[in-house]
């Protein structure tokens, strides 16, 4: 097979040589007959450098940077027979909510009156209240490598519809039509591999550099058995090719630290995305926001990517001229349906023959754009238009020969085996199963490695963010020191054993309020884990195990900061042991409620909607933790949420921990009349009817007998059912168990498709 791949290629190598070279704009390269050996990626990304100013206008000062071969042996030979992508018949209606006035519901139910009110009556298959909108409309077309096609439109003509439904991004079964690479159906898993989709929005980590970035997006999307070395060669050949060398070692930056320009996040962005060297690259409005210069440098990268034998397939608003000259292909879409599919140089002839020249001082994509605009609000809408492009695309089909794929008798196995062996799909395999989606791995490391990728750029980040940890350590220390002074040395009287109770109840409730923000962590990466996620870059399950491990250490420090400055000052019993549990519990507490915090966050995607529920539920939680009313005491209807409640363990966890001990005595004598009316009345009195009492029960109280210990406290408080290292166990498992859901909620909330 691979001597007739090689066979065909030679036979088109001249043919390809030379415009590719030209597009690239090497002029010290020279016409190669077919036997001459093709340049090597290196020379090529080198030249590439060192053009760069000259070709692309750009006036930074970029160094001339020498790349190496991330593959063995990828640049010998000539380059692997193009990919074409082809679609058809594409279309996807949703459902829509019907804009309903009162005059209209009338004019409805009066229908019988005349024509007019038919013409307002639902079509097949809609309601009153729901109506169907197409947002694509039998779409059809190809895209080939080496070639940009951009798609055109006004805002909802539907070109992020069209890019979302090439890229799988619509549920199955919602889109209609056929999407195939060289003639063969793409599957979903296939595709995820061979492809990369940028979006519109930068989603970055602020304060990683832009080398750091690439770095890790080598480490999740290139596989263990390519070493470091040419892992950092693949970087740093990607960092020249999108002209980023003098912005490396800056950092992405946010509103409130400086970093790169908007231009350059772009490029990173789409770097991250093609750091494996796909075959295929979607990107959403690539220039949107983007200034003129910076706009044609992003796309005169993309004609870098596409002429390194991808194909590449973007929808942008309004292109300039010279952003024109750089594409391929375009398709202009109005209200989701085509109405005009072709190259750029032929835009001013297609509207001549429909009867609309172009004038000459006028750019054509304005011209086209503001014409579709005319159109739609006229009475027939772009109708005319429509119909005139498909009479016009037969004719072109009709007039031109065009050589597909398929003359070439490869299947679609064995032109992705040529692009393997030369150099594109870094992370590809050479899986000899006849199955093109089992040729390539679904993911490029082991579990593992995935896991230990993604909490070291976490800590990374967050190590370069000291102002958050130390905002959480500063409130966690206030909380402690208002409450040791305000609980300062309690002693062993029934005054100080309702303050210990009152103060472990707030200590416990504050641990889990303090979690709260754990909330806008995952909201802040959620669109960063969605789109690293649906194209492969690691597992989910990668992702919450390291999430929760990053959070450990922090969790760890604030508990002993918690524990240290209260225990003491409080003056809490037990000793060192009792120290060491009480601890414990404050860990296991924080860990609990930084998992249910961190389940929330999965579920509700609004920070400010997420904080209102946290603080709610954990009132909920305060109220039925068994210290405002004692469990005995709780309604039956109510007593499930009484062990749902995350308060209850940790509560019941530090009593024990405080009162079990059946000889410390906490109510000695005259104690007894404290908190009651007879608490004012002279000692003396107190004695006699201490006095009274031992004659009427038959046994000698003394104002030294012990009658409460921390055992009978305990069952006063209806905490008799579980040991306190049961209740600490239970803690860490409702941890887990919010863990749990979040990779569910990861599971089910991440699959980012239209449906």
């Amino acid at each position: 097979m691979s001597s007739r791949i090689v066979a065909d290629n030679s036979l088109s190598l001249t043919d390809v040589t030379q415009p590719y070279f030209d597009s690239m704009e090497m002029d010290d390269f020279t016409r190669r007959p077919a036997s001459a050996e093709m340049p090597t990626l290196g020379q090529l990304l080198k030249h590439v450098g060192d053009a760069r100013k000259e070709a692309t206008g750009d006036g930074s000062e970029t160094p001339v940077h020498q790349a190496l071969d991330i593959v063995d042996g990828a640049g010998a030979g000539p380059r692997s027979l193009p990919f074409v992508l082809s679609f058809s018949n594409l279309t996807y209606s949703v459902k829509a909510s019907r804009k309903m006035s009162l005059s209209s519901v009338f004019h409805r139910r009066s229908s019988h009156l005349g024509p007019s009110a038919v013409a307002e009556a639902p079509a097949v298959g809609e309601s009153m209240f729901r109506r169907t909108k197409t947002l694509l409309n039998d779409i059809s077309g190809e895209a080939r490598d080496g070639e940009i096609m951009a798609v055109l439109g006004a805002s909802g003509s539907g070109k992020s519809t069209l890019i979302d439904a090439l890229a799988n991004r619509i549920a199955k079964g919602s889109l209609k039509g056929t999407v195939a690479l060289n003639g063969e159906p793409l599957e979903s898993r296939l595709l995820k591999v061979i492809s990369a989709y940028v979006m519109q929005d930068d989603l970055l980590f602020p304060m990683l550099t832009v080398e750091e970035t690439l770095m890790f997006a080598a480490e999740f999307r290139l596989p263990r058995t390519l070493s470091k070395s040419k892992k950092n060669a693949r970087v740093q050949a990607l960092i020249d090719q999108l002209g980023l060398r003098n912005a490396a070692k800056t950092v992405i930056g946010d509103e409130g630290h400086r970093g790169v320009s908007g231009g350059e996040r772009r490029r990173v962005s789409i770097g991250i995305d093609i750091i494996h060297d796909p075959i295929l690259l979607f990107l959403d409005e690539p220039t949107s926001g983007l200034d003129s210069t910076s706009a044609y440098l992003v796309v005169k990268v993309l004609q870098r990517i596409a002429q390194s034998g991808s194909i590449v397939i973007m929808s942008i608003h309004q292109p300039s001229y010279r952003i024109l000259g750089l594409l391929d292909r375009m398709i202009f879409l109005s209200r989701g349906q085509t109405v005009y599919s072709g190259s750029p140089s032929q835009v001013p002839v297609f509207f001549s023959e429909f009867g609309h020249p172009i004038p000459e001082t006028e750019n054509r994509t304005e011209f086209a754009l503001d014409l579709i605009r005319e159109l739609e609000g006229s009475p027939g809408g772009t109708k005319s238009l429509v119909e005139f492009n498909k009479s016009w695309q037969s004719m072109t089909k009709h007039n031109q020969t065009t050589t597909e794929v398929e003359g070439n008798g490869l299947s679609l196995k064995e032109a992705i085996s040529a692009s393997i062996s030369r150099g594109k799909l870094v992370s590809g395999a050479t899986n000899t199963n006849p199955n093109p989606s089992s040729m390539v791995p679904t993911f490029a490391n082991p579990f593992w490695m995935e896991m230990a990728t993604l909490w070291k750029r976490s800590f990374l980040n967050s190590r370069r963010m000291p102002e958050v940890f130390g905002t959480r350590l500063c409130a966690v220390m206030v909380t402690g020191f208002i409450l040791a002074t305000m609980f300062w040395q309690l002693d062993n009287s029934p005054k100080g054993v309702q303050e210990r109770l009152g103060f472990f109840a707030f200590a416990m409730s504050t641990t889990f309020y303090t979690t709260a923000d754990a909330l806008p962590v995952f909201l802040q990466e959620r669109y960063i884990f969605m789109r690293e996620t649906a194209y492969n870059a690691y597992r989910r399950l990668s992702y919450l195990v390291s999430h929760a491990l990053v959070a450990l250490p922090a969790l760890a420090f604030l508990s002993l900061a918690f524990a240290a400055i209260t225990f003491w000052a409080v003056g809490l019993d037990g000793g060192f042991s009792g120290f060491l549990f009480y601890f414990l519990i404050i860990f296991a507490s924080f860990w609990a409620g930084n998992s249910f915090v961190s389940f929330l966050s999965g579920v509700v995607p609004h920070v400010m909607l997420g904080y209102t529920i946290v603080v709610a539920i954990l009132a909920y939680f305060l109220l039925f933790s068994g210290f405002f009313i004692n469990r005995d005491r709780i309604p039956s209807y109510w007593i499930w949420f009484h062990y749902f409640s995350l308060v209850k363990y940790p509560y019941e966890a530090v009593l024990q921990n405080e009162f079990d001990d059946p000889v410390k005595c906490f109510v000695r004598g005259v104690q007894i009349f404290d908190n009651t009316p007879l608490g004012s009345v002279p000692q003396a009195l107190k004695l006699k009817l201490l006095g009274s009492m031992s004659n009427t029960l038959g046994i000698n109280i003394t104002a030294s007998t012990c009658l409460t210990t921390g055992s009978d406290i305990l069952r006063q408080n209806s905490i008799t059912q579980l040991s306190k290292w049961n209740c600490l166990w239970i803690t860490v498992a409702w941890g887990f168990f919010f863990r749990f859901l979040f990779y569910f909620s990861l599971l089910l909330g991440s699959k980012n498709k239209r449906r």
